[in-house]
């Protein structure tokens, strides 16, 4: 009796790398000094006051901590804290109204994406002094008009006591990839809490790289403390101090073929497709590691091409989006004259042991 013919099974697998969370920290640095931009929740004889600095997040994040740094009048303590995170408009905001503003463009949206409030669950802070005596040579606090009498110079330096708020969120704050803006509010015994700046921006787009300022009697539009309020020519920029801390999740890289890739010298392979998950398009591929006579289209993610030497190969593929957020999944290509079948699941077993049944069978009647 002859031995059956051996079977090719031929499988669809899908392999994706797993994404590791890594460590985020987000810092403008210490203040510089030039400007103090007043931040409040709503108080008795006092309205809302919103200061607003942007940050980005190239890949999904999760805010765990904060810190930021403002002048507090001599003696006065800090009662509540209320830190709110926007996204850029036109996200949550009315894009069809008419704005009291000379522009929207690149302003936090109207309404906030998160807030966390002392005064309620998901928020602790801590304080400490850094200087008793600190000045700041300009400031903002009641200046905050419409159009088109929204430029005023600023209010003039301010001087009080410099200190550090330290805020943990529990739990963090969720943020899908994007453009976001840090609002800190403090409310004081006394007295007005003022926002310092600093000269670092971390958001990495132009023109803006500035801070933005409403209160009620504005909302929900914003103004840019530098080139709306305080004018000139060139506009000042000025930055908020703060950091943020948290976790990020990279990009999951997908393959479109089993793990390790076996493949036979002299013959053009099956095209295999990289993909990834949760990615602002568009994607850009690359490799590290020899491709013997393959090559990795950069745009498309696709492995293409003619083996011409055997041997096993360790590939990483690494995929980058949009705004930056990588990923990398690990492979083997595996070329061989007699390439072995790859492991596969419970439902390619399955299928391998009928086909496996049906040759013995067919081999039996013979």
């Amino acid at each position: 009796m002859k031995r059956p013919a051996p079977i090719a099974a031929i499988l669809s697998v899908l392999i994706c790398a797993t994404a590791w969370s890594s460590s985020v920290l987000i810092d403008t640095g210490a203040p510089d000094g030039r400007m103090a931009a007043a931040s409040r929740p709503s108080l008795a004889g006092g309205i809302e006051i919103e200061a607003a600095d942007d940050f980005l997040v190239p890949c999904a994040t999760t805010i765990e901590s904060a810190t930021f740094t403002g002048l507090l009048p001599a003696d006065a303590t800090a009662e509540e804290v209320v830190v709110e995170i926007y996204r850029v408009f036109p996200q949550d905001s009315d894009s069809i109204r008419t704005p009291s503003v000379p522009t929207r463009a690149n302003s936090p949206s109207d309404a906030a994406f998160a807030s966390r409030d002392s005064a309620a669950a998901g928020l602790t802070f801590t304080t400490t002094v850094l200087l008793t005596n600190y000045t700041a040579s300009n400031s903002v606090l009641n200046g905050i008009n419409k159009s088109p009498n929204q430029t005023t110079g600023g209010e003039g330096p301010v001087t009080g006591t410099e200190v550090e708020f330290d805020v943990a969120f529990s739990p963090g704050i969720g943020l899908p990839a994007g453009h976001y803006f840090f609002v800190p509010q403090v409310r004081l015994n006394t007295g007005d809490f003022f926002w310092l700046s600093a000269a670092h921006p971390v958001a990495s787009f132009t023109p803006d790289l500035q801070t933005w300022i409403r209160n009620e009697n504005l909302a929900p539009d914003w103004l840019r403390i530098g080139t709306d309020i305080v004018g000139g020519n060139p506009a000042p920029a000025f930055n908020g101090s703060f950091s943020l801390t948290g976790t990020s999740t990279p990009l999951a890289v997908s393959s479109s073929a089993g793990n390790p890739i076996a493949v036979v010298p002299g013959t053009a392979i099956a095209p295999v497709t990289f993909s990834a998950s949760g990615a602002t398009p568009p994607l850009t591929f690359s490799e590290t590691g020899a491709l013997p006579g393959l090559s990795l289209d950069s745009s498309t993610g696709v492995l293409s091409g003619t083996p011409n030497a055997i041997g096993t190969f360790p590939v990483t593929i690494t995929a980058t989006d949009a705004l930056g957020c990588s990923g990398d999944l690990a492979l083997t290509i595996r070329v061989e004259t007699r390439p072995t079948v790859p492991a596969v699941g419970g439902t390619g077993l399955a299928v391998l042991a009928l086909a496996l049944s049906a040759a013995g069978a067919l081999a039996l009647r013979r």
